[in-house]
């Protein structure tokens, strides 16, 4: 076919706006020389914790050509998740704001379909796959590359018009597109606020986190028991953690959603205190079907909980 990338890239581009992405740049599918390095050293540190899957694939995800044969093109989403709505009692442990609703994989694997089906419908035959955090792929690398972003000091990707409270997600196509080279600017400057924040210290730098410290690690991927040296540390959080983008200067640019998928489940925010340290396996099937939380599972929320309820604050 007569390959227009210009013509194609716009459309890619607005037909990704017509199925709800807050943005969509696209780069060029290449080898990522300058993370090497840096991720072989954080390995090496042993930043990932339990996280074992992270040592895996290690060409894979410096490479996109390794995993969709011949791959072109990466093209970045951004799906915005951020709501203004909170839990209504002050003393409920915390769940994060990404987990109030459907589970994203779902959501946003469902719209890259729909995305990859227009793409081959109205420009030809296009080999492509789709990734949400199931894949070897360093999406927040391939997000700055594509224009969408800075990764900020909490190592979040920070849009100048919208903060960070998005998800990323990738098409990787073998066709050659338009790519977007003016990569964003850094505009974190002098600003700490995520590092001061952190209440256990798990952005050891700016720009690097130990994820064996993060409060979304240590309650979400660590299979064991959480380390006594967190005791007190947790702020009260029992699924994820969003302090490091709720205290960035930039999230006051944060817009509300409007993902229906995204709404919260029916009765969760109401739940107070007292009855999440008493939830049964049944209420939690009930409360988190289709929901990301399942990620952690009955066990492992309880797990939470009791580290929430017998070590509290200092």
């Amino acid at each position: 076919m007569q390959l227009n990338k210009q013509a194609y890239s716009h459309l890619i581009k607005t037909e990704a706006k017509n199925l709800g992405f807050l943005f969509c740049g696209i780069a060029k599918a290449e080898f990522l020389e300058d993370e090497a390095p840096r991720l072989e050293t954080w390995l090496h540190k042993n930043r990932h914790g339990e996280m074992r899957y992270m040592e895996n694939h290690f060409d894979k995800r410096l490479d996109p050509r390794l995993l969709v044969d011949g791959a072109r093109s990466v093209i970045s989403l951004g799906l915005n998740y951020y709501t203004d709505d909170t839990q209504h009692d002050p003393l409920a442990p915390k769940i994060s704001k990404y987990a109030y609703g459907v589970d994203y994989h779902t959501v946003i694997k469902d719209k890259l379909k729909q995305l990859l089906a227009i793409i081959n419908d109205k420009i030809g035959e296009v080999g492509g796959r789709a990734f949400v955090d199931s894949a070897p792929v360093l999406d927040k690398v391939w997000a700055k590359k594509a224009g969408l972003g800075w990764i900020g000091k909490n190592s979040n990707l920070i849009n100048k018009k919208t903060g960070s409270f998005f998800f990323l997600a990738e098409l990787i196509v073998d066709i050659e597109l338009e790519y977007d080279i003016e990569p964003t600017a850094d505009h974190c400057g002098t600003c700490t606020r995520c590092m001061d924040a952190c209440p256990t210290e798990a952005i050891v730098a700016p720009y690097i986190v130990d994820g064996s410290r993060c409060i979304s690690y240590l309650t979400i991927e660590l299979k064991n028991e959480i380390p006594q040296e967190f005791k007190g540390k947790m702020d009260n959080w029992m699924f994820g953690c969003d302090i490091c983008q709720d205290v960035c200067p930039w999230n006051k640019f944060s817009v509300l959603h409007n993902e229906p998928s995204f709404t919260p489940h029916t009765g969760l925010l109401g739940i107070n205190k007292n009855n999440w340290h008493e939830i049964t396996e049944d209420i939690f099937q009930k409360v988190f079907k289709n929901s990301a939380v399942k990620r952690t599972k009955f066990n492992g929320l309880k797990r939470n909980l009791e580290f929430l309820k017998l070590t509290g604050p200092i």
